[in-house]
C-alpha cells in the first residue's frame, strides 16, 4: 500500500496521479486507515470546453412548444407547430451566449431559450435553418475555439 500525503487536507496534488481505478481503491483503503476507517470523498464538476449536446427536432407538434413554452412572445397570427427545434448544451455555460450569437448570424432563427446559467440553447425556425444554425455552431467551436463537440443528432 502506498503512503499518500493528506496531511494538509488537499487533494489536488494527489487527483492529478491517479491513472487508474486500481490506485484510487489504493488512495480509499490508506484514507480510511489513517482516519479511523473514515474516509471523506468530495466530488467536484470540472467545466471543460464542450458541447455535449446537439440535436435537431425536425418538426414540433404543439405540446413540444407548449410544454417547454417556447410558444411564448410569437404574435397570436403566427403558430409556431411545424417548426424545428435545436437543443444543444454547452460548457463552460456562458458559452451560450456566443453559441447564440454564431446561430443567429448562420440562419434565419428564433432564440426560444437561453440560459448563461446551465449553458442551454434552444432554436427554433424553419428545419433547413435550425440544421444550418445547430451546424455553424457546433464546427465553430470545434474548429475556431477547439471545444471537444459531440455529434449533431436529430429526429
Amino acid at each position: 500500500m502506498n503512503e499518500y500525503n493528506t496531511d494538509n487536507g488537499s487533494m489536488d496534488s494527489l487527483a492529478q496521479r491517479v491513472r487508474s481505478r486500481e490506485q484510487l481503491e489504493d488512495i480509499f483503503r490508506t484514507l480510511a486507515l489513517k482516519n479511523g476507517g473514515k474516509a471523506r470523498v468530495r466530488e467536484m464538476a470540472v467545466p471543460n470546453r464542450a458541447i455535449i449536446l446537439a440535436h435537431i427536432i425536425g418538426t414540433s407538434t404543439d405540446p413540444v412548444y407548449t410544454n417547454l413554452a417556447i410558444n411564448i412572445g410569437f404574435h397570436d397570427e403566427d403558430d409556431p407547430t411545424g417548426r424545428a427545434i435545436g437543443v444543444l448544451r454547452m460548457n463552460p455555460w456562458e458559452t451560450v451566449v456566443i453559441g447564440a450569437d454564431v446561430a443567429t448570424k448562420a440562419a434565419s432563427i428564433d432564440i426560444g431559450f437561453m440560459d448563461r446559467f446551465s449553458g442551454a440553447l434552444i432554436i427554433t425556425g424553419e428545419r433547413e435553418d435550425v440544421v444550418t444554425a445547430v451546424t455553424a455552431v457546433v464546427d465553430f467551436f470545434r474548429d475556431e475555439m477547439h471545444y471537444d463537440c459531440c455529434p449533431v443528432t436529430w429526429r
